[in-house]
Protein backbone atom coordinates (compact mmCIF):
# COMPACT_ATOMS: atom_id res chain seq x y z
CA UNK A 1 0.00 0.00 0.00
CA UNK A 2 1.61 3.46 -1.00
CA UNK A 3 1.46 6.74 1.18
CA UNK A 4 -0.88 8.14 -0.70
CA UNK A 5 -3.46 5.41 -0.94
CA UNK A 6 -2.80 4.91 3.08
CA UNK A 7 -3.91 9.01 3.23
CA UNK A 8 -6.64 8.68 1.11
CA UNK A 9 -8.14 5.59 3.47
CA UNK A 10 -7.54 7.87 6.65
CA UNK A 11 -9.19 10.87 5.28
CA UNK A 12 -12.12 8.79 4.34
CA UNK A 13 -12.23 6.53 7.83
CA UNK A 14 -11.98 9.97 9.44
CA UNK A 15 -14.05 11.93 7.83
CA UNK A 16 -16.58 13.95 9.86
CA UNK A 17 -20.16 12.34 10.41
CA UNK A 18 -23.36 14.99 10.61
CA UNK A 19 -25.20 13.50 13.53
CA UNK A 20 -29.29 12.92 12.79
CA UNK A 21 -31.27 16.27 12.77
CA UNK A 22 -33.47 15.15 16.05
CA UNK A 23 -30.55 14.01 18.27
CA UNK A 24 -30.16 16.60 20.57
CA UNK A 25 -34.49 16.05 21.29
CA UNK A 26 -33.93 12.72 22.06
CA UNK A 27 -31.03 13.05 24.27
CA UNK A 28 -32.93 15.46 25.76
CA UNK A 29 -35.89 13.14 26.32
CA UNK A 30 -33.93 10.93 27.79
CA UNK A 31 -32.20 13.15 29.62
CA UNK A 32 -35.57 14.44 31.44
CA UNK A 33 -37.16 11.07 31.31
CA UNK A 34 -34.25 9.58 33.30
CA UNK A 35 -34.37 12.45 35.87
CA UNK A 36 -37.98 11.79 36.69
CA UNK A 37 -37.55 8.61 37.50
CA UNK A 38 -34.74 8.93 39.88
CA UNK A 39 -37.13 11.35 41.48
CA UNK A 40 -39.73 8.88 41.43
CA UNK A 41 -37.76 6.99 42.72
CA UNK A 42 -36.11 9.05 45.38
CA UNK A 43 -39.85 10.06 46.62
CA UNK A 44 -40.99 6.32 46.56
CA UNK A 45 -38.44 5.09 49.31
CA UNK A 46 -39.33 5.58 53.42
CA UNK A 47 -37.18 7.03 55.36
CA UNK A 48 -37.50 3.88 58.47
CA UNK A 49 -36.56 1.49 55.87
CA UNK A 50 -32.96 2.95 55.55
CA UNK A 51 -31.86 1.51 59.13
CA UNK A 52 -30.95 -1.65 56.70
CA UNK A 53 -27.75 -0.73 54.78
CA UNK A 54 -28.91 -3.65 52.10
CA UNK A 55 -31.84 -0.63 50.93
CA UNK A 56 -29.36 1.88 50.48
CA UNK A 57 -28.45 0.69 47.02
CA UNK A 58 -31.47 1.74 45.14
CA UNK A 59 -31.90 5.50 46.79
CA UNK A 60 -27.88 6.04 46.39
CA UNK A 61 -28.62 4.86 42.36
CA UNK A 62 -31.57 7.07 42.00
CA UNK A 63 -29.70 10.10 43.71
CA UNK A 64 -26.41 9.67 41.52
CA UNK A 65 -28.42 8.51 38.19
CA UNK A 66 -31.01 11.81 39.23
CA UNK A 67 -28.28 14.01 39.40
CA UNK A 68 -26.01 12.92 36.58
CA UNK A 69 -28.84 13.20 34.38
CA UNK A 70 -30.17 16.58 35.50
CA UNK A 71 -26.68 17.97 35.26
CA UNK A 72 -26.23 16.72 31.38
CA UNK A 73 -29.60 18.40 30.95
CA UNK A 74 -29.25 21.57 32.02
CA UNK A 75 -25.69 21.51 29.77
CA UNK A 76 -27.47 20.47 26.99
CA UNK A 77 -30.02 23.32 27.12
CA UNK A 78 -27.67 25.96 28.29
CA UNK A 79 -25.17 24.78 25.27
CA UNK A 80 -27.73 24.63 23.13
CA UNK A 81 -28.45 28.66 23.54
CA UNK A 82 -24.60 29.54 23.56
CA UNK A 83 -25.00 31.31 19.71
CA UNK A 84 -27.86 33.60 21.33
CA UNK A 85 -25.73 34.27 24.07
CA UNK A 86 -22.62 35.22 22.58
CA UNK A 87 -24.35 37.35 20.26
CA UNK A 88 -26.21 38.89 22.92
CA UNK A 89 -22.80 39.51 24.80
CA UNK A 90 -20.93 42.80 24.87
CA UNK A 91 -17.13 40.90 26.09
CA UNK A 92 -16.15 38.17 27.57
CA UNK A 93 -16.84 38.91 30.84
CA UNK A 94 -20.52 39.74 29.85
CA UNK A 95 -21.35 36.08 27.65
CA UNK A 96 -19.64 34.24 31.06
CA UNK A 97 -22.39 36.20 33.48
CA UNK A 98 -25.32 35.34 30.98
CA UNK A 99 -24.37 31.79 31.09
CA UNK A 100 -23.85 31.97 34.51
CA UNK A 101 -27.44 33.11 34.98
CA UNK A 102 -28.88 30.60 32.28
CA UNK A 103 -27.51 27.67 34.03
CA UNK A 104 -28.76 28.86 37.60
CA UNK A 105 -32.16 29.67 35.36
CA UNK A 106 -32.25 26.09 33.88
CA UNK A 107 -30.92 24.33 37.24
CA UNK A 108 -34.55 25.74 38.87
CA UNK A 109 -36.57 24.65 36.32
CA UNK A 110 -35.39 21.21 37.31
CA UNK A 111 -35.53 21.64 40.97
CA UNK A 112 -39.39 22.37 41.16
CA UNK A 113 -40.07 24.50 44.70
CA UNK A 114 -36.35 26.13 45.02
CA UNK A 115 -36.24 29.49 44.46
Amino acid sequence: MSTTEFEERLRAALKPVEPPEDLARRLERTLVSLTELAADELDAWELSSMRDPRNWARPAVAAVVGAGAGTALVALRVRSRHRKRKAQSIGVLDLAERTVRDVADEARKLLPGRD
